[in-house]
């Protein structure tokens, strides 16, 4: 399927999985749209990729913020061909009350943000018979200690995207891409400091670089309009689980 003048939204796009999926689609010809809450960062990554690249600040959990960028992406460009569920956060912890706040996080970014955007930029899909990725985890499939609340979000992200799949196909091809671990910065803001110190040295030691996510989502997107690539679990060789 070309690419060619493709629109594909892209959230978290700030850093990690989302930096490097923008990347990628603009290196296969596609435009991108980067929203995330760190204008700065997504503007410098804008004016690196160049004309083919759009920066628009929003919050996946504050639903205006998606409206304007989604008025923004059809005034300009027409609407959304692609969007990339990718934002989220994972801060990891033994189950506990002093966590409700970032188990409530979570809920609110990896699910509820997804869902958010999804339905904001749906009708724009619709119109263009376009493709739906939603960025879930291999924690969408195991659930390690620690990972109750995070895994949570994850397994709750497959279940919504195969009622989607069963809703919107064949006009809008919906897909999920499973990764393990990827080295980004999501380790570095967990509160919990065993959990952290875990997480920094598997990341360290196990991880595999965003690129590799980058690449099989473009791939999925390429494929002929005629085949949906529903569901891919990627794993570094070396993780067990």
């Amino acid at each position: 399927m070309s690419p060619t003048k493709r629109v594909a939204v892209t959230t978290g796009a700030s850093s990690g999985i989302g930096e490097a999926i923008a990347r990628e689609l603009v290196s296969e010809g596609y435009r991108v749209v980067l929203l995330g809450r760190r204008l700065e960062r997504i503007a410098s990554l804008a004016e690196e990729l160049g004309e083919t690249a759009l920066a628009i600040q929003a919050d996946v959990t504050d639903r205006n913020s998606i409206v304007a960028a989604a008025e923004r992406v059809q005034e300009e460009l027409g609407g959304a061909d692609i969007l990339i569920n990718n934002a989220g956060v994972m801060l990891t912890a033994p189950f506990a009350s002093d966590q409700r706040s970032e188990h409530r996080q979570m809920v609110e970014t990896n699910l509820l943000g997804a869902m958010t955007v999804t339905e904001v930029f749906l009708n724009q899909l619709r119109a263009k018979k376009g493709d739906l990725v939603n960025i879930s985890s291999v924690a969408g499939r195991v659930a390690p200690a620690g990972f109750a609340a995070y895994s949570a979000t994850k397994w709750g992200i497959n279940g919504w995207s195969e009622a989607l799949r069963v809703e919107l196909q064949p006009d809008i091809r919906v897909m999920v891409i499973e990764p393990g671990a990827v080295a980004t910065e999501l380790s570095d803001h967990i509160t919990h400091d065993d959990s952290r110190k875990a997480a920094q040295d598997y990341r360290d030691n196990v991880a595999m670089p965003p690129q590799d996510i980058a690449e099989v989502v473009a791939f999925a997107l390429g494929r002929p309009k005629r085949i949906t690539l529903n569901e891919i679990l990627v794993r570094p060789t070396v993780q067990a689980m």
